[in-house]
């Protein structure tokens, strides 16, 4: 979705944001980032025009940062609510200077900090993710036998 407030008369450039030495220049939700969305943000507004004009605002903000110096594809907004996005290249589209454009795809939100404490640190979420799953894989396999 592109920026809709940004339709102007006469201008010569495309509207973008820059994000960690990207030129954003549109937002694609996916409909896995829009279920966890619902389950994990807020359940009041769910469209997908609802998700991007609140991101559109919070790039506009300069409210969201990467959540890791050296990390790519996560990203804090508002210092609380953690997102995985990917960045791709818009075709046939770039700026004054010929710099390609991105879209920045929403893969999905991972909640907020201020509520799953375990967001704090990344790494060990994400291990604490696997050792449950491994536990629940090991539970139904003892089910079966």
């Amino acid at each position: 979705m592109r920026d809709r407030m940004m339709d102007r008369w006469s201008t010569y450039e495309p509207f973008y944001i820059i994000l960690s030495d990207k030129k954003i220049a549109d937002i694609v939700v996916t409909h896995h980032a829009r279920t966890r969305w619902i389950s994990r943000v807020e359940n009041r507004k769910t469209g997908f025009e609802d998700i991007c004009d609140f991101l559109w605002s919070k790039l506009k903000q300069g409210q969201i940062q990467s959540y890791y110096r050296n990390e790519q594809d996560v990203f804090l907004i508002e210092d609380d609510l953690v997102m995985v996005v990917e960045f791709a290249v818009l075709e046939n589209e770039t700026d004054i200077a010929g710099n390609p454009l991105y879209k920045m795809i929403v893969v999905t939100f991972l909640g907020r900090m201020s509520e799953t404490i375990e967001l704090r640190d990344l790494k060990s979420y994400y291990s604490w993710l696997r050792h449950s799953r491994r536990m629940t894989l090991i539970k139904n396999s003892r089910k079966r036998k």
